[in-house]
């Protein structure tokens, strides 16, 4: 037990060693958000005098409770708002400075947590010789509620500036762990993409990574209008006026801020697709729209990893939706992107669940992806990729659908059963390859293998990695579908203009 006893800032932790892994589960890096804390930017935790146990996972961010046996394994975790808690993975016998990859976990920034087994680190950290963590952020009403103009000293973007939090804690403690702080990646998935098209974009995230790997999801904010009326209708859901009243907010019950954000969010979209807690353009955190900043040469210097799945949008619209319309569903797709009129662009899809499905994933995943990758290119390597692997004949996995990589990256594998799977020789031989490129990337900045050259993405060649039965280079794939995509771009918003609009033929 000895030999996973490490001293960090704030005292000794002692982990465990499993596999040839030592893992140390639930490591505070932040004050508890409760009380005159919530609501505010993250403060350090209190040190320890004793050595701290770190066996177990940390209760998670306050969220709806999972009806899914597969988020959280079958089990029900603890929720708290006693949350900025963080996990490692290291190889038991590092014997040098190891990259480190930082996972921020997505969930439509309102699910999820670092403790989710198909997160879990061991493998990565093992094969690829890699110091592995992931993080809890608030989520939520808790994590993405804008209220730093009701004054005091409220915050907006508080989940944001938790993973800000965790990122200057592993510059300082990482060490300690077999890490090297000057070599750490950041990679996430879906609202976790998301967070680190904002992080690129933040400033006071600048320097506390060296590379990104964004999977299914650009840049993606609320313009502050939106965000601050959204804050105001929860305010008044909650009974609780701007100015003195809002003093209450540090002592009302968690349980009743959430029955009111669903309140809330039911009467503003009814089931449409919505995010009313996501990232907010505003000065004292993100002072400007990350797909714009990015383009401005914010991330300069910093390499980036980003692709999508084939059928994003299958995860979403698996089934005709009773009483919704496929134009009530542009509608709501409207909503969600901030775009007025999407009818013409929508008119070469399908008037069907399916044609909703593949509208979603070009539009909302695929070309804002694509945007982001061409902004970025002009201020460091980027990379791309799509991942296609399907098996035939299952309800689910027989579309490549939004999160269906993440196993693969991971090589977890093993969870699959929990989707009635047998792993195949062909689904670990993918895995396999995407574990590998993507620490290939945070050791070298480069995802390129001995026996598999990736080229860089760029405008004239658009290459693409497509992780299939046959992992193969494809230059713009797709290439007519990408064109009509960008020939509607004045009506698009900023994540999709930001990019070099003269290289789009």
């Amino acid at each position: 037990m000895t030999a996973t006893l490490v001293t960090t800032l704030y005292g000794k932790l002692q982990g465990t060693e499993e596999g040839g892994v030592k893992v140390w589960r639930g490591i505070p890096f932040a004050a508890p958000p409760v009380g005159k804390l919530r609501f505010r930017a993250p403060q350090p935790p209190q040190p320890w005098d004793s050595v701290r146990e770190a066996l177990a996972f940390s209760p998670v961010s306050h969220q709806p409770v999972s009806t899914s046996s597969t988020r959280f394994g079958g089990l029900s975790p603890e929720y708290s708002e006693d949350c900025l808690y963080l996990n490692v993975w290291s190889p038991a016998e590092a014997g040098e400075s190891l990259p480190v990859m930082v996972w921020i976990h997505g969930g439509t920034f309102v699910t999820g947590a670092g403790s989710q087994p198909m997160f879990d680190g061991a493998c990565m950290a093992r094969n690829g010789k890699v110091v592995l963590v992931t993080v809890n952020y608030r989520l939520g009403p808790f994590g993405f509620l804008h209220l730093s103009p009701f004054g005091g000293d409220l915050a907006s973007n508080a989940g944001l500036l938790d993973q800000i939090a965790a990122l200057e804690w592993v510059q300082g403690n990482i060490a300690a762990f077999g890490g090297n702080p000057q070599r750490v990646t950041v990679f996430g998935e879906s609202a976790g993409s998301m967070s680190i098209a904002a992080l690129l974009a933040m400033p006071a995230a600048g320097g506390l990574f060296a590379g990104a790997i964004m999977e299914s999801g650009a840049a993606q904010s609320l313009p502050p209008q939106q965000a601050l009326e959204i804050g105001a209708a929860l305010l008044a859901e909650l009974g609780l006026a701007p100015g003195s009243g809002l003093a209450l907010l540090d002592h009302l019950p968690a349980e009743q801020i959430l029955a009111a954000a669903a309140r809330m969010t039911y009467k503003l979209s009814g089931e449409a697709l919505s995010m009313f807690f996501q990232p907010v353009v505003e000065p004292a955190t993100l002072p400007a729209d990350p797909a714009e900043a990015v383009a401005g040469g914010a991330a300069r210097g910093i390499p980036l990893l980003i692709g999508t799945n084939l059928h994003e949008g299958n995860l979403f619209f698996r089934e005709e939706r009773p009483g919704e319309s496929f134009e009530q569903s542009l509608k709501s797709l409207e909503l969600l992107m901030g775009i007025d009129d999407l009818a013409e662009l929508a008119g070469g899809y399908p008037k069907s669940w399916e044609g909703q499905a593949a509208f979603l994933t070009d539009l909302f995943f695929w070309g804002s992806s694509i945007a982001f990758a061409e902004s970025q290119s002009a201020a460091a390597p980027v990379w791309m990729y799509r991942f296609d692997w399907t098996v035939e004949g299952h309800p689910l996995l027989e579309k490549a659908v939004h999160g269906a990589e993440i196993l693969y990256v991971f090589g977890n594998l093993h969870l699959l059963k929990q989707y009635g799977l047998t792993v195949t020789p062909e689904m670990q031989r993918l895995s396999e390859v995407m574990q590998k490129t993507w620490t290939a990337f945070a050791h070298h900045g480069n995802p390129s293998l001995a026996n598999l050259e990736w080229p860089q993405y760029r405008t004239d060649s658009r290459a693409t990695l497509i992780f299939d039965g046959e992992t193969r280079v494809v230059q713009d794939p797709d290439a007519d579908k990408r064109r009509r995509l960008f020939a509607a771009q004045a009506n698009w918003p900023k994540v999709f203009s930001a990019g070099t609009s003269d290289s789009r033929g």
